[in-house]
């Protein structure tokens, strides 16, 4: 049985899988269009990149060190992804969309069967 707080970190864990998702099915099955102000989209970017920074270096208790590194690392590179979707070639913002979606993908995949392997197992 999971503790709470490990079950709150799957549930969000499952949140980042989907949202992943989520952006991977925008990039498919659609053109990526930019907004009306791309400097929104940078600032997303950077907000997200900051936020990889300070899970990266902040580390939990209970929390093994490389998840910690994930969750940061991957943080930050899509952050990078979608600050980068304004300076590149329009036809390439899907692809770009695409990646940081699957990037997000893995690393909710990854985290959620670290955490359900991790768990102990119940005694009979």
């Amino acid at each position: 049985m999971l503790s709470g707080s490990s079950l709150f970190r799957l549930l969000s864990e499952a949140i980042i899988l989907l949202l992943g998702a989520l952006l991977i099915l925008i990039a498919i099955s659609r053109p990526v269009m930019l907004p009306a102000r791309p400097s929104a989209l940078v600032a997303l970017g950077l907000f997200l990149v900051y936020w990889g920074i300070r899970a990266w270096l902040r580390r939990d208790q209970d929390v093994p060190p490389w998840q910690s590194r994930m969750r940061g690392g991957s943080l930050a590179l899509v952050g990078l992804l979608i600050a980068a979707i304004p300076r590149l070639p329009f036809h390439d913002s899907g692809l770009v969309l695409g990646v940081s979606g699957g990037v997000l993908v893995i690393r909710g995949l990854v985290t959620c069967v670290a955490l359900a392997l991790s768990a102990p197992a119940k005694a009979n």
